[in-house]
């Protein structure tokens, strides 16, 4: 496996501080790695019209979502979004070949839907790892190329990389199981390695086992999306009790009450 640490900044703006620190962190744990920056200068943003539209529309963690397997499928190497910031070796991961982590940890006989808050997710922002050529990769990009992100009465397409390649996996044999799973020559890893942050409360439990940090920049996220989410994690800290499906939906009816909404809440039905 190259020893090359890639990330996507597409966009023309400048890298933040958070993204320059969490950069650092991985020179810091990975001494011996090239780090490398894709962005409009070395990515044709026109390969594909998922790409293409979704560079137009000014969406660049989509751009990112594809460019991310493209550069692996052909280059090979690490990959780790710009907000992730990386607190221990990775040695014992990589002796393992080709990784992704989970970013909900499965429980059994649950299937996959559209909320991670019950279900089953691989993120692929986490971290991935793969040799060139890897064939799952091939799949993804199959599934990007026929694609559109801009959908034909003008809406976009928001299914995440999280939704279109957990489904991908599950296709390819990922069980709905706890512990470590492979999956076409590709490790997945329980949430504890890569995604120590409860996504419910907002709050890190990092253990013995944590290797990166996902700090959740989800710069694309809508106004509304980032309202619901901080909302959920506050009824997650007050009222734990309540179903997940509850406090989503006592989320949104306070951003509808608040701001009056519709068309966003029915963008997310």
């Amino acid at each position: 496996m190259q020893k090359v640490i890639h990330y996507c900044w597409f966009g023309r703006n400048p890298l933040g501080e958070k993204e320059l620190a969490c950069i650092g962190s991985w020179s810091k744990f990975f001494p011996d790695y090239e780090i490398r920056r894709w962005d409009e200068t070395n990515f044709d943003v026109r390969c594909c019209n998922y790409v293409s539209e979704a560079y137009d529309a000014k969406k660049w963690a989509f751009v990112s979502d594809y460019a991310r397997f493209k550069i692996l499928y052909e280059n090979g190497g690490l990959y780790f979004d710009t907000d992730v910031e990386v607190i221990r070796p990775f040695e014992d991961v990589l002796e393992h070949g080709p990784f992704m982590g989970f970013e909900v940890d499965p429980k059994p006989g649950m299937p996959m839907n559209n909320t991670v808050e019950d279900c089953l997710a691989v993120n692929p922002g986490l971290g991935l790892a793969a040799d060139s050529g890897n064939r799952l990769y091939r799949e993804v990009l199959e599934s990007y190329e026929s694609d559109h992100f801009l959908n034909q009465d003008g809406t976009l397409n928001f299914q995440t990389v999280v939704e279109r390649v957990t489904a991908i996996l599950l296709h390819e044999g990922l069980e709905s199981k706890a512990g470590i799973q492979h999956v076409v020559g590709v490790t997945i890893w329980p949430s504890a390695y890569f995604n120590p942050m409860n996504l419910e409360t907002g709050r890190l439990e990092i253990t013995d086992k944590t290797h990166s940090i996902h700090h959740y920049d989800a710069s694309w996220q809508s106004d509304s999306m980032r309202y619901v989410g901080i909302a959920k994690q506050n009824l997650s800290r007050n009222a734990p009790w309540l179903p997940a499906k509850l406090r989503s939906a006592i989320a949104w009816a306070s951003y509808l009450l608040r701001t009056g909404d519709f068309k966003a809440f029915q963008e997310r039905l």
